[in-house]
């Protein structure tokens, strides 16, 4: 049974990202993701401007003047959430952790796609496939996957996203959007990121906190690392331990970055420092340019 913590936090995320879908992306969903195709609707009596290619000859001849056919977008599509519950998204040094924030995205993007009637669909994964929502319609729909990203307890505490990706592949046939939400630390998913990228419409959403980039110099602090429970101490003040831990950093971020550049899939950097807002609202101005 869901406790009534949970029921009020998915209570207060709904109320504030139907604001947020219903003031700021109300059309941006719409028109980014575009339906399949052109589907006949109707036909009308032609008016000065038509475009005469779609005067049905038919209709006219029967009628004796001319008729013009109507097209209507094929809108429904599918939208899937690939979202990460390893350890490492508990992780939070300010407002709210990883794991906090993916659900407020998740809320976003379910609400523009149920505005849109599409359907939406959840994978949540850890270093194995935790759960699937098979794609559905309607508000509580929804509202069953928002409640499944904010409580759902994970079997696994690591990261395996070729995993995810590859049940992806093989359950979803039909070409979907897919938002991939993750704090991708993780390696070894380059191919099947490659393939998922050709096939659906594949977006990225990196989750980062500030402490993840940067130690602050407060003398011995412990370290934990949420994924495998090991724990060390280390002298944050020592040149050395800043050092290579910058390297460190510096290497994920490269290797990161190639792979989502050679592999086309655009990416939304999100950070719990600050509001997902502005970067969701890039991201749409830049893909309705293109």
């Amino acid at each position: 049974m869901l406790t009534k913590e949970i029921l009020k936090q998915v209570r207060q995320i709904e109320i504030k990202t139907r604001g947020v879908v219903n003031e700021v992306f109300s059309g941006e969903y719409h028109s980014v993701f575009k339906g399949r195709g052109m589907e006949f609707s109707e036909v009308r009596e032609y008016q000065i401007g038509d475009d005469i290619r779609t005067i049905d000859w038919n209709v006219s001849a029967r009628f004796g003047h001319p008729y013009v056919k109507i097209f209507e977008e094929e809108r429904e599509l599918t939208l899937m959430l690939l979202v990460d519950l390893s350890g490492s998204l508990v992780f939070g040094s300010v407002e709210k952790t990883k794991q906090q924030i993916a659900a407020e995205l998740t809320a976003i993007l379910a609400f523009s796609a149920m505005k849109n009637n599409d359907k939406v669909g959840l994978i949540l994964f850890t270093d194995q496939i935790e759960k699937f929502v098979p794609p559905r319609k309607g508000k509580s729909h929804v509202l069953r996957i928002i409640r499944e990203v904010l409580s759902f307890e994970p079997r696994g505490n690591k990261t395996n996203i070729k995993v995810a990706l590859e049940y992806f592949n093989h359950s979803v046939k039909k070409k979907s959007i897919a938002f991939l939400i993750s704090d991708f630390i993780d390696d070894g998913y380059d191919k099947i990121l490659r393939i998922i990228g050709k096939k659906h419409d594949l977006v990225n959403i990196l989750l980062e906190d500030p402490r993840e980039t940067d130690i602050p110099k407060v003398g011995l602090i412990k370290l934990k690392d949420a994924e495998t429970g090991k724990t060390r101490f280390v002298d944050s003040n020592n040149k050395i331990v800043q050092a290579y831990f910058r390297q460190r950093v510096i290497e994920r971020e490269n290797y990161r970055n190639n792979l989502f550049l050679k592999s086309r899939v655009d990416t939304i950097n999100i950070s719990t420092a600050s509001s997902y807002i502005k970067p969701l609202i890039n991201f749409f101005k830049n893909r309705e340019r293109r």
